[in-house]
């Protein structure tokens, strides 16, 4: 790990109470590779910070799977001419939708960013109705944050 500190712990981590330092057994060639992977990615300062994104990401999805609260941006791309079944759609979901920001792109071809929160079936379903009417849609998925 060239690009990435050292894993000692400075006296203000040992301290802290809302911090729990653990171990795990990994196989050689997985730890180089994870490691070279987040070396040239530059986002990690150490392996800790890339494996709580690991565990978070994880605990995010596993909200959507079991239907909690979640929060989360539609981007869909459509043709100006289903406007009206997009706002009929999003007003089925007005208790979903928290803001919508709508761009021309020419003529004929809209994009649309709509935040929402909700029950995660409640919002895949909006998203499926909405991927019906567009040419291209895509769900980001986040956490309330409300447990990590």
């Amino acid at each position: 790990m060239d690009g990435l500190k050292s894993q000692q712990s400075t006296p203000a981590e040992s301290k802290s109470t809302d911090t729990e330092r653990i171990s795990i057994s990994l196989k050689k060639t997985l730890l180089k590779e994870f490691e070279k992977k987040i070396d040239q990615n530059g986002t990690y300062s150490n392996r800790s910070e890339a494996i709580r994104d690991l565990i978070r990401d994880y605990l995010v999805k596993e909200e959507w799977k079991t239907n909690e609260e979640v929060v989360g941006a539609l981007i869909y791309l459509h043709d100006h001419h289903e406007t009206e079944a997009i706002t009929k759609i999003q007003h089925g979901h007005h208790a979903n939708v928290l803001s919508t920001m709508h761009i021309h792109l020419d003529e004929r071809l809209c994009v649309e960013v709509t935040i929402v929160r909700g029950r995660a079936h409640d919002i895949q379903e909006l998203a499926d109705r909405l991927k019906s009417v567009s040419k291209h849609l895509e769900l980001a998925m986040t956490s309330t944050g409300m447990k990590f």
